[in-house]
C-alpha cells in the first residue's frame, strides 16, 4: 500500500537505534526526506549512512539531547534550514530505569521524567508552531504500555508514559482545528538493548536469573515472543501517514495483549 508520504519531511527523535531507527528507515522507504536526532553523534552518523545505503534516500543526522531545551531548538532550526518544512514528527528518544519504588532514587525519577516526558514536550513545543503555521502535520509519540498497564517494577516508565498519553490527548484536541493529528503507539517488550536492561532489572527485583526472568516475560505475552522494532515502526508510520487521516487522539497498543499481572506475581 502506498501510504502517501512521498515528498514529506519526517523527523525521528531517538533515530539511531531500536524503534527509532526502524521507523526512520521505514519512512525513508516510503519516500520521505528524513532527519534523525540522537545523543550519540557517532552512532547517529552510522545509522544515517546505513539507512541511506538501504533506501537510497539521503538522511540528515543532527546530534542532540532531548533532555536539553537548547539542543532541541538547535536540531529543529537545523532541520528547517535544511528542508524548509516538517510534516511528520515521531518521538522515540526516551528510556526509563526499571525498578520497584524502594530501589529508585529521586535522580532516577527526574531523569525518566526529563527525557521520556519533557523530551517529548520539548520536541512537540518546538515543531507544533511550524505545523500550525502551515496548517498540517502529523505527530506520533512512541510511548509504551506501562502507561495504560502499570506495573510496580517499571514505575518511572509508567508514570512518564501516563503523562505522555495525557499530553498527547490534550494537544490532539487543541491542534485538530489546525490540521494537525497527534497519536501514540504503545509497545510492550521490544527486542532492543533497553529491553535487555529491563529484563536484568526484573531478574534483580524478583531474585531470579535473567534466563528465568525472560521466561516470566514470555509468559506475559499471549503471542509467546518479544516484539521486533519493525513491528512498532510499521504502526507508527501508518499513523503518521495520510492513510490515517481521520485518526487523532488515539493510543494504539502494540504489545501482543501483554498480561502485566503475570509480571507482578
Amino acid at each position: 500500500m502506498d501510504l502517501g508520504l512521498a515528498g514529506s519531511v519526517a523527523v525521528v527523535t531517538g533515530g539511531s537505534k531500536g524503534i527509532g531507527r526502524a521507523t526512520a528507515e521505514t519512512l525513508a522507504k516510503e519516500g520521505c526526506e528524513v532527519a534523525i536526532i540522537a545523543r550519540d553523534a557517532e552512532r547517529l552518523e552510522k545509522a544515517a549512512q546505513e539507512i541511506e545505503g538501504e533506501t537510497g534516500t539521503s538522511v540528515f543526522a543532527v546530534a542532540g539531547d532531548m533532555s536539553k531545551g537548547e539542543d532541541v531548538k538547535h536540531a529543529v532550526d537545523a532541520i528547517l534550514e535544511r528542508f524548509g518544512k516538517i510534516d511528520v514528527l515521531v518521538t522515540c528518544a526516551g528510556s526509563s530505569p526499571g525498578g520497584v519504588l524502594e530501589e529508585l532514587t529521586e535522580d532516577e525519577w527526574m531523569s525518566s521524567l526529563n527525557l521520556k516526558f519533557m523530551g517529548y514536550v520539548r520536541s512537540c513545543s518546538a515543531i507544533l508552531p511550524h505545523m500550525r503555521e502551515r496548517g498540517s502535520g502529523s505527530i506520533v509519540l512512541v510511548v509504551g504500555n506501562d502507561g495504560p498497564k502499570p506495573t510496580p517494577w517499571e514505575l518511572t516508565a509508567g508514570v512518564a508514559n501516563a503523562a505522555d498519553l495525557n499530553f498527547a490527548s490534550a494537544i490532539a484536541t487543541q491542534y485538530a482545528k489546525f490540521g494537525i493529528r497527534v497519536n501514540t503507539v504503545n509497545p510492550g517488550p521490544v527486542n532492543t538493548d533497553r529491553w535487555d536492561g529491563l529484563e536484568k532489572t526484573l531478574a534483580r527485583d524478583k531474585g531470579l536469573s535473567q534466563e528465568d526472568a525472560h521466561v516470566v516475560a514470555l509468559r506475559s505475552l499471549p503471542l509467546g515472543r518479544i516484539c521486533e522494532p519493525q513491528e512498532v515502526a510499521n504502526v507508527a508510520v501508518f499513523l503518521a501517514s495520510p492513510r490515517a487521516s481521520y485518526v487523532t487522539g488515539t493510543h494504539v497498543l502494540v504489545d501482543g495483549a501483554q498480561q502485566k499481572d503475570i509480571l507482578d506475581t
